[in-house]
Protein backbone atom coordinates (compact mmCIF):
# COMPACT_ATOMS: atom_id res chain seq x y z
CA UNK A 1 0.00 0.00 0.00
CA UNK A 2 3.19 2.62 1.05
CA UNK A 3 3.97 2.02 -2.74
CA UNK A 4 0.79 2.63 -4.17
CA UNK A 5 0.52 5.88 -2.14
CA UNK A 6 4.12 6.69 -3.37
CA UNK A 7 2.96 6.22 -7.08
CA UNK A 8 1.36 9.86 -7.28
CA UNK A 9 4.27 11.74 -7.75
CA UNK A 10 6.03 9.51 -10.56
CA UNK A 11 2.18 10.18 -12.72
CA UNK A 12 3.05 13.94 -12.98
CA UNK A 13 6.82 13.34 -14.20
CA UNK A 14 5.42 12.55 -18.17
CA UNK A 15 3.51 16.01 -18.14
CA UNK A 16 6.69 17.57 -17.07
CA UNK A 17 8.46 15.77 -20.06
CA UNK A 18 5.44 17.15 -22.30
CA UNK A 19 6.32 21.40 -21.88
CA UNK A 20 9.29 21.48 -24.27
CA UNK A 21 6.40 20.36 -26.86
CA UNK A 22 4.50 23.63 -25.94
CA UNK A 23 7.84 26.00 -25.94
CA UNK A 24 7.36 28.66 -28.00
CA UNK A 25 9.20 28.52 -31.63
CA UNK A 26 12.19 31.17 -32.02
CA UNK A 27 12.28 33.14 -34.96
CA UNK A 28 14.70 30.81 -37.17
CA UNK A 29 12.20 28.00 -36.38
CA UNK A 30 8.97 30.11 -37.33
CA UNK A 31 10.67 30.75 -40.49
CA UNK A 32 11.90 27.92 -41.43
CA UNK A 33 8.92 26.08 -40.79
CA UNK A 34 5.89 28.87 -42.74
CA UNK A 35 9.69 29.11 -46.02
CA UNK A 36 8.78 25.45 -46.17
CA UNK A 37 5.10 25.38 -46.36
CA UNK A 38 5.21 28.14 -48.67
CA UNK A 39 7.65 26.37 -50.88
CA UNK A 40 5.99 22.75 -51.13
CA UNK A 41 2.72 25.61 -52.74
CA UNK A 42 4.76 26.93 -55.31
CA UNK A 43 6.90 22.97 -56.05
CA UNK A 44 3.46 21.98 -56.56
CA UNK A 45 2.09 24.35 -58.65
CA UNK A 46 5.42 24.40 -61.09
CA UNK A 47 5.59 20.66 -60.83
CA UNK A 48 1.68 20.42 -62.01
CA UNK A 49 1.94 22.53 -64.78
CA UNK A 50 4.95 21.01 -65.83
CA UNK A 51 3.25 18.05 -66.17
CA UNK A 52 0.47 19.11 -67.81
CA UNK A 53 3.14 21.73 -70.21
CA UNK A 54 0.81 24.78 -69.29
CA UNK A 55 2.36 26.28 -66.71
CA UNK A 56 0.58 28.51 -64.47
CA UNK A 57 3.68 30.74 -64.68
CA UNK A 58 7.40 30.74 -64.16
CA UNK A 59 8.98 29.43 -60.82
CA UNK A 60 10.03 33.59 -60.26
CA UNK A 61 6.52 34.82 -60.99
CA UNK A 62 5.21 32.46 -58.44
CA UNK A 63 7.03 33.61 -55.69
CA UNK A 64 7.06 37.35 -56.43
CA UNK A 65 3.32 37.26 -55.83
CA UNK A 66 2.11 38.85 -53.38
CA UNK A 67 0.90 36.21 -50.99
CA UNK A 68 4.66 35.30 -50.48
CA UNK A 69 6.01 36.07 -47.12
CA UNK A 70 10.17 35.46 -47.57
CA UNK A 71 10.30 35.76 -51.24
CA UNK A 72 14.25 34.98 -50.54
CA UNK A 73 14.04 31.90 -48.54
CA UNK A 74 11.25 30.50 -50.47
CA UNK A 75 12.83 31.28 -53.76
CA UNK A 76 16.33 29.31 -52.19
CA UNK A 77 14.55 26.30 -50.86
CA UNK A 78 12.60 25.44 -54.40
CA UNK A 79 15.25 26.08 -56.63
CA UNK A 80 17.47 24.15 -54.49
CA UNK A 81 15.09 21.46 -53.95
CA UNK A 82 14.16 21.12 -57.71
CA UNK A 83 18.09 21.04 -58.28
CA UNK A 84 18.40 18.02 -56.30
CA UNK A 85 14.54 16.35 -57.24
CA UNK A 86 16.16 13.32 -58.98
CA UNK A 87 18.18 12.36 -56.11
CA UNK A 88 15.49 13.02 -53.65
CA UNK A 89 13.22 10.93 -55.80
CA UNK A 90 15.52 7.64 -55.33
CA UNK A 91 16.42 8.22 -52.18
CA UNK A 92 12.49 8.36 -50.42
CA UNK A 93 12.25 5.53 -53.28
CA UNK A 94 14.84 3.30 -51.52
CA UNK A 95 13.88 4.20 -48.18
CA UNK A 96 10.46 3.30 -48.94
CA UNK A 97 9.00 6.16 -46.99
CA UNK A 98 6.61 7.91 -49.69
CA UNK A 99 3.27 6.34 -48.55
CA UNK A 100 0.17 6.71 -47.22
CA UNK A 101 -0.78 10.28 -46.26
CA UNK A 102 2.89 11.33 -47.02
CA UNK A 103 2.16 10.79 -50.45
CA UNK A 104 -0.66 13.37 -50.57
CA UNK A 105 1.96 15.97 -48.91
CA UNK A 106 4.89 14.94 -51.59
CA UNK A 107 5.93 18.17 -52.25
CA UNK A 108 6.66 18.83 -48.65
CA UNK A 109 8.51 15.50 -47.92
CA UNK A 110 10.52 16.90 -51.33
CA UNK A 111 11.19 20.11 -49.14
CA UNK A 112 12.05 19.02 -46.14
CA UNK A 113 14.20 16.31 -47.48
CA UNK A 114 16.24 18.41 -48.64
CA UNK A 115 16.82 19.94 -45.63
CA UNK A 116 17.83 17.13 -43.85
CA UNK A 117 20.11 15.97 -46.54
CA UNK A 118 21.80 19.04 -48.15
CA UNK A 119 20.32 22.05 -46.11
CA UNK A 120 20.42 23.34 -42.68
CA UNK A 121 18.96 21.99 -39.98
CA UNK A 122 15.35 20.41 -39.30
CA UNK A 123 13.36 21.40 -35.95
CA UNK A 124 11.05 19.63 -34.65
CA UNK A 125 8.38 21.84 -35.59
CA UNK A 126 5.85 19.73 -37.66
CA UNK A 127 4.35 16.11 -38.40
CA UNK A 128 6.17 15.71 -41.43
CA UNK A 129 9.29 17.51 -39.88
CA UNK A 130 8.80 14.64 -37.26
CA UNK A 131 8.28 11.57 -39.21
CA UNK A 132 11.85 12.45 -41.41
CA UNK A 133 13.63 13.39 -39.06
CA UNK A 134 12.84 10.03 -36.78
CA UNK A 135 14.26 8.58 -40.62
CA UNK A 136 16.93 10.49 -40.87
CA UNK A 137 19.60 7.69 -40.30
CA UNK A 138 17.39 5.27 -43.62
CA UNK A 139 17.51 8.38 -45.69
CA UNK A 140 21.40 9.22 -45.03
CA UNK A 141 22.03 5.20 -45.88
CA UNK A 142 19.72 4.87 -49.36
CA UNK A 143 22.09 8.46 -50.61
CA UNK A 144 25.06 6.59 -49.64
CA UNK A 145 23.59 3.45 -51.70
CA UNK A 146 22.64 5.78 -54.19
CA UNK A 147 26.34 7.45 -54.29
CA UNK A 148 27.86 3.48 -54.78
CA UNK A 149 25.10 3.12 -57.67
CA UNK A 150 26.31 6.06 -59.54
CA UNK A 151 29.95 5.63 -58.94
CA UNK A 152 30.23 9.15 -57.72
CA UNK A 153 31.64 10.49 -54.46
CA UNK A 154 29.39 13.39 -53.38
CA UNK A 155 26.01 14.80 -54.06
CA UNK A 156 27.32 17.45 -55.66
CA UNK A 157 29.00 15.27 -58.38
CA UNK A 158 25.13 13.42 -58.66
CA UNK A 159 23.83 17.12 -59.61
CA UNK A 160 26.19 17.79 -62.26
CA UNK A 161 25.53 14.40 -64.50
CA UNK A 162 22.26 16.30 -64.72
CA UNK A 163 24.37 19.01 -67.04
CA UNK A 164 22.25 21.78 -65.36
CA UNK A 165 23.18 24.96 -66.93
CA UNK A 166 24.42 28.23 -65.36
CA UNK A 167 23.54 31.36 -67.44
CA UNK A 168 24.92 34.81 -65.98
CA UNK A 169 23.09 37.62 -67.15
CA UNK A 170 22.05 41.15 -65.53
CA UNK A 171 19.64 42.18 -63.47
CA UNK A 172 16.80 43.79 -65.22
CA UNK A 173 14.24 45.85 -63.98
CA UNK A 174 11.40 48.04 -65.12
CA UNK A 175 10.30 51.13 -63.41
CA UNK A 176 6.81 51.46 -62.89
CA UNK A 177 6.50 55.33 -63.81
CA UNK A 178 2.78 55.18 -62.40
CA UNK A 179 4.29 54.84 -59.03
CA UNK A 180 7.58 56.20 -59.46
CA UNK A 181 9.67 58.27 -61.88
CA UNK A 182 12.93 56.57 -63.50
CA UNK A 183 15.41 59.09 -61.77
CA UNK A 184 14.43 58.33 -58.34
CA UNK A 185 14.30 54.51 -58.84
CA UNK A 186 17.96 55.39 -60.54
CA UNK A 187 19.08 57.11 -57.26
CA UNK A 188 17.25 54.68 -54.81
CA UNK A 189 18.64 51.57 -56.03
CA UNK A 190 22.11 53.11 -57.07
CA UNK A 191 22.54 53.30 -53.21
CA UNK A 192 23.09 49.63 -53.30
CA UNK A 193 24.04 48.58 -56.64
CA UNK A 194 25.94 49.90 -59.92
CA UNK A 195 22.37 50.98 -61.93
CA UNK A 196 22.21 52.25 -65.51
CA UNK A 197 19.72 53.14 -67.96
CA UNK A 198 18.70 51.24 -70.96
CA UNK A 199 19.32 52.97 -73.91
CA UNK A 200 16.51 51.35 -75.71
CA UNK A 201 13.26 50.65 -73.48
CA UNK A 202 13.45 54.30 -71.64
CA UNK A 203 11.45 52.73 -68.22
CA UNK A 204 14.50 49.87 -68.27
CA UNK A 205 17.40 49.55 -65.49
CA UNK A 206 20.34 47.29 -65.92
CA UNK A 207 22.09 45.89 -62.84
CA UNK A 208 24.59 43.77 -61.95
CA UNK A 209 24.30 39.59 -62.11
CA UNK A 210 23.26 38.13 -59.32
CA UNK A 211 21.52 41.47 -57.40
CA UNK A 212 19.45 40.01 -55.11
CA UNK A 213 16.12 42.20 -55.37
CA UNK A 214 13.85 39.56 -54.08
CA UNK A 215 12.73 41.85 -50.40
CA UNK A 216 13.85 45.65 -51.96
CA UNK A 217 10.82 47.43 -50.93
CA UNK A 218 10.90 48.65 -54.46
CA UNK A 219 9.70 45.37 -55.71
CA UNK A 220 7.66 44.97 -52.39
CA UNK A 221 5.64 47.78 -53.38
CA UNK A 222 5.29 47.14 -56.92
CA UNK A 223 7.61 50.62 -57.89
CA UNK A 224 9.75 48.22 -60.07
CA UNK A 225 9.22 45.01 -61.45
CA UNK A 226 11.62 42.37 -61.87
CA UNK A 227 11.45 42.01 -65.82
CA UNK A 228 14.08 41.16 -68.58
CA UNK A 229 14.56 43.57 -71.76
CA UNK A 230 13.27 41.62 -73.99
CA UNK A 231 9.62 41.08 -72.41
CA UNK A 232 9.76 44.77 -71.92
CA UNK A 233 9.72 45.66 -75.40
CA UNK A 234 6.84 43.48 -76.07
CA UNK A 235 4.33 46.42 -75.12
CA UNK A 236 7.03 49.72 -75.68
CA UNK A 237 6.46 48.16 -79.59
CA UNK A 238 3.47 48.39 -79.50
CA UNK A 239 3.69 51.90 -78.38
CA UNK A 240 -0.11 52.74 -76.61
CA UNK A 241 -0.53 56.61 -76.38
CA UNK A 242 -2.48 58.08 -72.98
CA UNK A 243 -6.53 57.74 -74.12
CA UNK A 244 -6.89 54.49 -76.37
CA UNK A 245 -8.70 51.66 -75.38
CA UNK A 246 -6.25 48.55 -75.81
CA UNK A 247 -6.67 44.95 -75.51
CA UNK A 248 -4.34 42.61 -73.80
CA UNK A 249 -5.57 39.24 -75.61
CA UNK A 250 -3.36 36.61 -73.59
CA UNK A 251 -2.52 38.99 -70.27
CA UNK A 252 -1.73 36.75 -67.30
CA UNK A 253 0.87 36.94 -65.47
CA UNK A 254 0.17 40.52 -66.16
CA UNK A 255 3.52 42.25 -66.76
CA UNK A 256 3.12 43.28 -70.07
CA UNK A 257 -0.70 44.83 -69.19
CA UNK A 258 0.44 46.68 -66.47
CA UNK A 259 3.39 48.14 -68.55
CA UNK A 260 0.93 49.32 -71.06
CA UNK A 261 -0.86 51.12 -68.48
CA UNK A 262 2.16 52.91 -67.42
CA UNK A 263 3.17 53.36 -70.89
CA UNK A 264 -0.18 55.26 -71.22
CA UNK A 265 -0.32 57.07 -67.73
CA UNK A 266 -2.91 55.62 -66.25
CA UNK A 267 -5.40 57.23 -69.05
CA UNK A 268 -7.73 55.55 -71.41
CA UNK A 269 -8.84 51.90 -71.06
CA UNK A 270 -6.74 48.32 -70.84
CA UNK A 271 -9.35 45.28 -71.62
CA UNK A 272 -7.41 42.39 -69.99
CA UNK A 273 -8.28 38.62 -71.02
CA UNK A 274 -7.25 35.39 -69.46
CA UNK A 275 -8.97 32.21 -70.00
CA UNK A 276 -6.89 30.11 -66.84
CA UNK A 277 -9.30 30.87 -63.71
CA UNK A 278 -5.87 30.40 -61.81
CA UNK A 279 -3.77 32.57 -63.92
CA UNK A 280 -6.67 35.57 -63.52
CA UNK A 281 -5.39 35.34 -59.74
CA UNK A 282 -2.17 36.27 -60.61
CA UNK A 283 -2.94 38.54 -63.30
CA UNK A 284 -5.16 40.22 -60.74
CA UNK A 285 -2.32 40.36 -58.02
CA UNK A 286 -0.12 41.76 -60.47
CA UNK A 287 -2.53 45.15 -61.55
CA UNK A 288 -3.26 45.69 -57.86
CA UNK A 289 -0.05 45.54 -57.43
CA UNK A 290 0.94 47.70 -59.96
CA UNK A 291 -1.26 50.41 -58.80
CA UNK A 292 -3.18 50.71 -62.30
CA UNK A 293 -6.82 51.86 -62.38
CA UNK A 294 -7.93 51.93 -66.02
CA UNK A 295 -7.32 48.28 -66.58
CA UNK A 296 -10.65 45.96 -66.71
CA UNK A 297 -10.04 41.92 -66.43
CA UNK A 298 -12.11 39.93 -68.12
CA UNK A 299 -11.81 36.00 -67.83
CA UNK A 300 -13.29 34.19 -71.17
CA UNK A 301 -11.56 32.89 -74.11
CA UNK A 302 -10.27 35.79 -76.74
CA UNK A 303 -11.41 33.64 -79.77
CA UNK A 304 -14.80 33.92 -78.73
CA UNK A 305 -14.69 37.57 -78.69
CA UNK A 306 -16.84 39.27 -81.27
CA UNK A 307 -14.74 41.79 -83.13
CA UNK A 308 -18.11 43.46 -84.27
CA UNK A 309 -19.63 43.52 -80.37
CA UNK A 310 -19.86 47.50 -79.33
CA UNK A 311 -17.70 46.88 -76.38
CA UNK A 312 -14.70 46.50 -78.18
CA UNK A 313 -15.78 49.06 -81.08
CA UNK A 314 -13.02 51.70 -79.86
CA UNK A 315 -10.37 49.55 -79.30
CA UNK A 316 -7.15 50.99 -80.93
CA UNK A 317 -4.65 48.31 -80.38
CA UNK A 318 -4.19 44.93 -79.34
CA UNK A 319 -1.20 42.86 -77.72
CA UNK A 320 -1.18 39.16 -78.38
CA UNK A 321 1.02 37.43 -76.63
CA UNK A 322 -0.20 33.49 -76.84
CA UNK A 323 0.79 30.60 -75.23
CA UNK A 324 3.86 28.92 -76.76
CA UNK A 325 6.64 26.24 -76.14
CA UNK A 326 8.39 29.11 -73.94
CA UNK A 327 11.88 27.49 -75.42
CA UNK A 328 13.44 31.52 -75.49
CA UNK A 329 13.30 31.64 -72.31
CA UNK A 330 14.17 27.77 -70.49
CA UNK A 331 16.96 29.47 -68.52
CA UNK A 332 15.74 32.52 -67.09
CA UNK A 333 12.43 30.66 -66.18
CA UNK A 334 14.53 28.08 -64.74
CA UNK A 335 12.75 25.94 -66.53
CA UNK A 336 16.00 23.40 -67.08
CA UNK A 337 15.57 22.48 -63.60
CA UNK A 338 12.18 20.84 -64.01
CA UNK A 339 11.73 17.43 -64.92
CA UNK A 340 10.56 17.79 -68.18
CA UNK A 341 13.72 19.73 -69.49
CA UNK A 342 15.68 16.68 -68.71
CA UNK A 343 13.00 13.93 -70.52
CA UNK A 344 12.99 16.39 -73.07
CA UNK A 345 17.04 16.53 -73.47
CA UNK A 346 17.22 12.95 -72.57
CA UNK A 347 14.71 11.94 -76.03
CA UNK A 348 16.75 15.02 -78.14
CA UNK A 349 13.34 16.43 -79.19
CA UNK A 350 11.10 19.16 -78.79
CA UNK A 351 7.47 17.62 -79.36
CA UNK A 352 6.50 18.24 -82.83
CA UNK A 353 3.41 17.27 -82.16
CA UNK A 354 3.08 19.95 -79.44
CA UNK A 355 4.65 22.76 -81.96
CA UNK A 356 2.14 22.14 -84.54
CA UNK A 357 -0.74 22.79 -82.03
CA UNK A 358 0.87 26.01 -80.55
CA UNK A 359 1.57 27.15 -84.24
CA UNK A 360 -2.08 26.22 -85.44
CA UNK A 361 -3.87 28.15 -82.00
CA UNK A 362 -1.10 31.29 -82.58
CA UNK A 363 -2.02 31.28 -85.85
CA UNK A 364 -6.20 31.67 -85.13
CA UNK A 365 -5.48 34.12 -82.39
CA UNK A 366 -3.40 36.53 -84.91
CA UNK A 367 -5.74 35.84 -87.97
CA UNK A 368 -8.59 37.21 -84.86
CA UNK A 369 -6.84 39.79 -83.64
CA UNK A 370 -6.22 41.34 -87.04
CA UNK A 371 -10.45 41.21 -87.61
CA UNK A 372 -10.98 43.81 -85.28
CA UNK A 373 -12.57 46.49 -87.37
CA UNK A 374 -11.28 49.60 -85.24
CA UNK A 375 -7.87 48.44 -84.26
CA UNK A 376 -4.71 49.67 -86.14
CA UNK A 377 -1.83 48.73 -84.57
CA UNK A 378 -1.43 44.87 -83.51
CA UNK A 379 1.90 43.35 -81.69
CA UNK A 380 2.25 39.26 -82.21
CA UNK A 381 4.86 38.29 -79.76
CA UNK A 382 6.01 35.06 -78.60
CA UNK A 383 8.86 33.88 -75.71
CA UNK A 384 9.78 31.34 -78.72
CA UNK A 385 12.74 30.82 -80.40
CA UNK A 386 11.35 28.58 -83.51
CA UNK A 387 10.23 29.21 -86.57
CA UNK A 388 7.20 27.47 -86.90
CA UNK A 389 5.79 29.78 -83.64
CA UNK A 390 7.70 33.13 -85.28
CA UNK A 391 8.09 33.85 -89.08
CA UNK A 392 5.54 31.16 -90.17
CA UNK A 393 2.90 32.33 -88.34
CA UNK A 394 2.90 35.69 -89.82
CA UNK A 395 4.08 34.49 -93.07
CA UNK A 396 0.80 32.45 -93.25
CA UNK A 397 -1.46 35.53 -92.12
CA UNK A 398 -0.31 38.31 -94.08
CA UNK A 399 -2.50 37.87 -97.22
CA UNK A 400 -5.49 38.14 -94.80
CA UNK A 401 -3.49 41.27 -92.45
CA UNK A 402 -3.03 43.06 -96.46
CA UNK A 403 -6.83 42.62 -97.18
CA UNK A 404 -7.89 44.12 -93.40
CA UNK A 405 -5.12 46.75 -94.15
CA UNK A 406 -2.10 45.86 -92.39
CA UNK A 407 1.14 45.75 -92.90
CA UNK A 408 4.13 44.80 -91.17
CA UNK A 409 6.04 47.78 -89.24
CA UNK A 410 9.58 48.02 -87.85
CA UNK A 411 9.59 47.84 -84.36
CA UNK A 412 12.98 49.37 -82.37
CA UNK A 413 14.61 50.06 -85.63
CA UNK A 414 18.12 50.65 -84.11
CA UNK A 415 17.46 46.59 -83.37
CA UNK A 416 19.96 44.88 -85.05
CA UNK A 417 18.77 41.31 -84.89
CA UNK A 418 15.91 40.82 -86.72
CA UNK A 419 13.58 37.62 -88.18
CA UNK A 420 14.64 35.18 -90.17
CA UNK A 421 14.78 35.67 -93.91
CA UNK A 422 12.49 33.26 -95.03
CA UNK A 423 10.22 35.95 -96.74
CA UNK A 424 10.13 38.75 -98.53
CA UNK A 425 9.13 41.82 -95.48
CA UNK A 426 10.74 39.32 -92.50
CA UNK A 427 13.24 42.18 -91.94
CA UNK A 428 10.79 44.18 -89.68
CA UNK A 429 10.25 41.08 -87.73
CA UNK A 430 12.25 41.54 -84.01
CA UNK A 431 14.39 38.61 -82.65
CA UNK A 432 16.21 38.61 -79.51
CA UNK A 433 18.73 35.98 -78.91
CA UNK A 434 18.39 33.52 -75.63
CA UNK A 435 22.47 33.22 -75.45
CA UNK A 436 23.23 36.94 -76.46
CA UNK A 437 20.33 38.73 -74.57
CA UNK A 438 19.24 36.82 -72.07
CA UNK A 439 16.05 35.76 -73.65
CA UNK A 440 14.77 34.41 -77.21
CA UNK A 441 11.71 36.61 -77.98
CA UNK A 442 9.81 37.22 -80.95
CA UNK A 443 7.90 40.62 -81.75
CA UNK A 444 6.30 41.50 -85.10
CA UNK A 445 4.10 44.67 -85.24
CA UNK A 446 1.06 45.30 -87.83
CA UNK A 447 0.22 48.40 -88.31
CA UNK A 448 -2.83 49.55 -90.62
CA UNK A 449 -2.28 51.71 -93.51
CA UNK A 450 -4.21 55.09 -94.04
CA UNK A 451 -6.06 55.07 -97.28
CA UNK A 452 -6.97 58.83 -96.86
CA UNK A 453 -3.12 59.34 -97.84
CA UNK A 454 -1.80 60.22 -100.70
CA UNK A 455 1.85 59.00 -102.14
CA UNK A 456 4.68 60.78 -100.14
CA UNK A 457 6.46 62.04 -103.48
CA UNK A 458 3.00 63.87 -104.49
CA UNK A 459 2.84 65.27 -101.20
CA UNK A 460 6.34 66.50 -101.81
CA UNK A 461 5.95 67.92 -105.35
CA UNK A 462 2.76 69.17 -103.64
CA UNK A 463 4.49 71.34 -101.08
CA UNK A 464 7.01 72.23 -103.59
CA UNK A 465 4.95 74.11 -105.59
CA UNK A 466 2.84 75.87 -102.81
CA UNK A 467 5.92 77.09 -101.80
CA UNK A 468 6.90 78.41 -105.45
CA UNK A 469 3.47 79.93 -105.85
CA UNK A 470 4.19 81.42 -102.05
CA UNK A 471 7.36 82.55 -102.75
CA UNK A 472 6.18 84.26 -106.37
CA UNK A 473 3.18 85.97 -104.65
CA UNK A 474 5.86 87.54 -101.77
CA UNK A 475 8.02 88.67 -104.74
CA UNK A 476 4.67 90.61 -106.31
CA UNK A 477 3.49 92.10 -103.45
CA UNK A 478 7.09 93.24 -102.48
CA UNK A 479 7.34 94.89 -106.32
CA UNK A 480 4.03 96.66 -105.91
CA UNK A 481 4.68 97.99 -102.63
CA UNK A 482 7.91 99.38 -104.14
CA UNK A 483 5.75 100.94 -107.07
CA UNK A 484 3.48 102.30 -105.11
CA UNK A 485 5.69 103.86 -102.65
CA UNK A 486 7.76 104.97 -105.32
CA UNK A 487 4.48 107.08 -107.02
CA UNK A 488 3.55 108.32 -103.87
CA UNK A 489 6.37 110.36 -103.31
CA UNK A 490 7.25 111.35 -106.58
CA UNK A 491 3.85 112.71 -107.40
CA UNK A 492 4.28 115.75 -105.98
CA UNK A 493 6.58 117.42 -107.85
CA UNK A 494 5.53 118.90 -111.53
CA UNK A 495 8.63 117.28 -113.00
CA UNK A 496 7.61 114.50 -112.34
CA UNK A 497 3.64 114.84 -113.74
CA UNK A 498 5.02 115.98 -117.09
CA UNK A 499 7.43 112.60 -117.20
CA UNK A 500 4.12 110.30 -116.13
CA UNK A 501 2.13 111.80 -118.94
CA UNK A 502 4.73 111.41 -121.77
CA UNK A 503 5.16 107.81 -120.43
CA UNK A 504 1.87 106.96 -120.62
CA UNK A 505 1.25 108.52 -124.24
CA UNK A 506 4.38 105.84 -125.70
CA UNK A 507 3.69 102.84 -123.26
CA UNK A 508 5.76 100.60 -125.05
CA UNK A 509 7.28 97.99 -122.84
CA UNK A 510 3.54 98.03 -120.54
CA UNK A 511 5.32 95.49 -117.97
CA UNK A 512 8.26 97.08 -117.04
CA UNK A 513 8.24 99.99 -114.80
CA UNK A 514 11.12 101.70 -115.86
CA UNK A 515 13.41 101.80 -119.11
CA UNK A 516 17.00 103.28 -119.86
CA UNK A 517 15.47 106.68 -121.47
CA UNK A 518 12.65 107.14 -118.45
CA UNK A 519 15.85 106.95 -116.09
CA UNK A 520 17.08 109.41 -117.59
CA UNK A 521 14.51 111.67 -117.84
CA UNK A 522 13.86 111.53 -114.59
CA UNK A 523 17.37 110.75 -113.10
CA UNK A 524 17.36 114.62 -111.45
CA UNK A 525 14.37 114.28 -110.46
CA UNK A 526 13.01 114.64 -106.79
CA UNK A 527 12.11 111.10 -106.19
CA UNK A 528 15.45 109.69 -107.04
CA UNK A 529 16.95 111.74 -104.39
CA UNK A 530 14.74 110.48 -101.70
Amino acid sequence: MARGKNAKPITAAPRAAEKPKTKRLSNAERSAYFSRREAAKVLRTVLEGDARRRAVGSIKSLIYRPSIRNKKGTFALVCQTLKHLPIIKDVLEAAGLLKGKWKRQEELIHIITYDILFGQAVSLVGDAEVFLMHRKDALQSALSQLLVKKKVKTAQDLVHLYQIPEVPKPRYVRVNTLKMDVDSALLELGQGYVVQKDDLVPDLLILPPGADLHNHPLVMNGSVFMQGKASSMVAAALDPKPGWEVLDACAAPGNKTVHLGALMRGKGKIIACELNKERVKRLKETISLSGATNIKVLHGDFLKFNPKDPSFSKVHAILLDPSCSGSGTASSRLDHLLPSYATDRAADVMDTERLNKLAAFQRKALTHALSFAAVERVVYSTCSIHQIENEDVINSVLPLAASYGFQLSTPFPRWQRRGLPVFEGSQHLLRTDPVEDGEGFFIALFTKRNTNTVDCSEKQESCKNTSRALAGDRRTNRLQNVKKKFVISCSRTKLFQTWLRAKQSRRRRPKCFLDMNDLNEARNTECFRI
